[in-house]
Parts: C-alpha cells; structure tokens; sequence
C-alpha cells in the first residue's frame, strides 16, 4: 500500500496535478489497495483540522492581507530608507530591511514579494541596479516572510509534530536577522564592486519622519511576539489580536481601508486559508496511512542505518530538502516530511524547535528556486521578466542563504538562543 502511495503520488506531481489534490489521490488509491474503510477518510480530515493551533493561520493570514490592504509597504520602504539609505547601495539594502519587517506583519512570502516589490523594484532599476539584479533580491528578501514570525509554516510543523508553537515562533528571530543581515552584506559589496547606488540618499526622509508615519505598524510585530514571550497571549490568541491591530489601524488610524474593499480582503484570506486547509486535511489522511503502514519505524531505522551521527543526518536532510524545496511547495513538503522526520531527528539528540527552524528555512529556499519558486515568479510577474533571465544573478543570493543554513544547522544557539 504505501509504495504504491508514494509512487502514484509522485506521479501526479510529474503530471503538474496540484499538490493537496496529489496527496488526496494517492491517498484514496492506498485505501482501495488495502481494502481499508472508506469512512477513515471523514475520520482522519476532520481529526488533522480539529485542532486548536491551527485556527492561527487563517487569522494571521487575514492580518497580513489587511496590512497588505491598508498600504504600509510604502511606509515600511520609506523607514527603511531612512536607516541605510544614504549610504552607497542603500536602496538595495533597503529592500532587505523592509522585506525583513513586512514579513513580520504580512508572515507571508509571496505578499511581501508583491506589496515591496512593486515599489523597490522599479526604484533601484531607475537608480542603475540591473533589472535581474534587483528582481532576484527581492524574491530572496521575501523569503524572510516565512522565517521570521508569525509564519504559517512554522504553524503547520508545530501542529504536525506536536512542538510548541511559541517557541518555534522565537527560535525564527535570530536566523530571519542573520539572513537578513548576510543579504545586506552581500547587496552593499556588491553595490561597491560595481559602483552603484551612489544616489541611493535621494529623496530620502529624516529618521524621525518615517518613523512617526511607520510607527504604528512597527509595533505590530512588538505585539505579537512581546505578548507571546511574555506569556500575555497565545499564538492563537496572538493571531486575533493581529487582526483587531490590523483593522483598527488600517480603519480609523490611515482611514486607507473602506467596507468596500474589506470585502476583497476578506475573500482573499478565506481563500489562501482554504488551500492551506484543504492541503492539511489531505496530508493528515495520507500521514495516518504511513503510520499504519509502519513507514516512519522503517524510515527511521534506514536513516539511523545510513548516518552515524547527528551532523552527517543534518547534511543528508539538508541536501534533500534542498532537492524536494525546488519541486514541492514548502506547506506541502512540511506537512508530510515533518512527521516523518522529526522522531529520527530527536533519536539523533537533534532539539525539535532546532529542527524545525532547519526545516522552514531550508524549505523557504524552494520559493527561490526553479522550476516552482512561487517568489521567483512573483518577482518575474512585478519585473515584467522572464524566469531564465534571474538564474544567473540569483546564484549568489541562493549561496548566501545556503551558507546562513549551514550556520543554522551546526550551530544550534540561532535557533535556540533566545529560548
């Protein structure tokens, strides 16, 4: 039953089926292979959605849609600039640190791909940058918005693996900075090598200015990860709180979100949040039918057979989520791997929260890479572009991150220090 699982599955993934529509099949032909009754399937979707956590995600989800709503990007760009701006390649930079804070009001990827985007990338083209250069920064600056909390991934391995949700929301802080901060490194060598970005101070608001038009939406993220450490709130709870935050300041505060377009906003939001649902329900009935099978023992006992030690698992791990990364989406690949993963992880005296940072942030590399980087065609879709023209100036960007990883993974403290 589970070969042929996995193998039809894997097949409509060849087939460019969607990903939970994939799970789902492969799902349902494992049951009639094994003559198991039909009913598990209402069991097991409902018994992978009735759980607390996961009521977060579409509350975070509307949150980042009604920041998105209100227009913050532009704020968020002009106080950015106002921290790096007047030096040379300031405005490249700049792109990294508006990215690294929308993620922290957004907690998605691709939104911040757009809502930054559209402002930073045609201002750096008209600045010298080359096109690919500034398009292939912002897609792996966006990335940031699922490594730095809220972050659904992280929601989706903390509910797959039973890990505390608060911690994995902490332990993304420290590896989202130094990403972020390996990324501002690279852009400003870059900017010096090649001589631009000598008028990135342009226009340029004081400090004090962009922080009083920023102000309120930079205490979002203060909020909801002040409340969560200091113990005021759950993450759940957190995640409504982000939405009142959200609604109050885009209504009554910026007075740039109107009843009519709530109306989009909230459409989008129950739509993103039904994919991700959709996609769980069909992962928790196909991981019900591994468990079944006695595939995680088995995968456990060849992965212990395989690796002699934790660090050579890590690297093993690493290099196949990189591979998967590029072809699964990152949800997809967490809800099904995680489980799988995380028990050998721990038999190799590998910490949960560790791993599961290791996870989201290697996985987060797939909406960087071809052939289905959801980042990478954001960035295409906003830079009028075609995806082969980003190869080449994205290969830095990617070693960069790859090298941030590496330090994530042998270096528990990012992960686990401020816990």
């Amino acid at each position: 039953m589970s070969q042929i699982m996995i193998i039809s599955m894997l097949l409509f993934f060849i087939l460019t089926i969607p990903v939970a529509v994939s799970i789902g099949l492969a799902s349902l032909l494992g049951i009639h292979v094994a003559g198991i009754n039909w009913l598990v399937v209402a069991q097991q979707f409902y018994a992978a959605l009735d759980k607390f956590p996961l009521a977060a995600i579409p509350f975070f989800i509307l949150a980042g849609n009604l920041m998105q709503a209100a227009g913050i990007s532009e704020r968020m760009v002009n106080f950015a600039k106002s921290l790096v701006g007047n030096m040379q390649g300031g405005l490249a930079c700049s792109c990294v640190i508006t990215c690294m804070i929308f993620a922290a009001v957004a907690g998605s990827s691709v939104a911040t791909t757009f809502a930054v985007g559209a402002i930073l990338i045609p201002a750096m083209v008209k600045h010298g940058y080359p096109k690919p250069f500034a398009a292939s920064l912002q897609a792996t600056a966006a990335e940031l918005g699922v490594i730095i909390p809220p972050s659904v991934p992280m929601i989706l391995f903390a509910v797959s693996t039973q890990t505390d949700l608060g911690s994995l929301f902490i332990g993304g802080i420290l590896p989202g900075f130094l990403i972020a901060g390996a990324l501002v490194l690279y852009v400003w060598l870059y900017a010096k090598k090649n001589n631009l970005g000598l008028r990135d101070g342009e226009n340029r608001l004081s400090f004090w200015k962009a922080f009083n038009q920023a102000k309120l939406a930079l205490l979002m993220p203060v909020i909801i990860l002040g409340g969560i450490y200091g113990g005021i709130f759950t993450p759940t709870e957190a995640s409504v709180v982000a939405v009142v935050y959200a609604l109050l300041i885009g209504m009554f505060v910026y007075r740039t979100l109107s009843f009519k377009s709530l109306s989009t906003t909230f459409r989008n939001a129950a739509i993103g949040t039904a994919v991700i649902m959709f996609l769980i329900a069909n992962a928790g009935l196909f991981g019900f039918l591994l468990n079944r099978a006695g595939i995680p023992q088995q995968l456990g006992e060849w992965l212990a057979h395989v690796f002699s030690d934790k660090y050579t698992f890590l690297l093993g791990v690493n290099a196949a989520l990189f591979v998967i990364g590029m072809f699964i989406e990152t949800s997809a690949s967490i809800v099904v791997l995680a489980p799988l993963l995380l028990p050998v992880a721990v038999g190799f005296g590998v910490d949960p929260v560790h791993f599961g940072i290791i996870m989201v942030v290697n996985l987060a590399m797939g909406m960087i890479t071809p052939p289905f980087g959801v980042n990478l065609f954001a960035a295409c879709a906003v830079a009028k572009m075609s995806v082969d023209q980003l190869i080449r100036p994205l290969i830095p960007f990617v070693a960069v991150t790859l090298l941030c990883l590496l330090l994530i993974t042998y270096i528990p403290w990012f992960a686990l220090g401020l816990l």
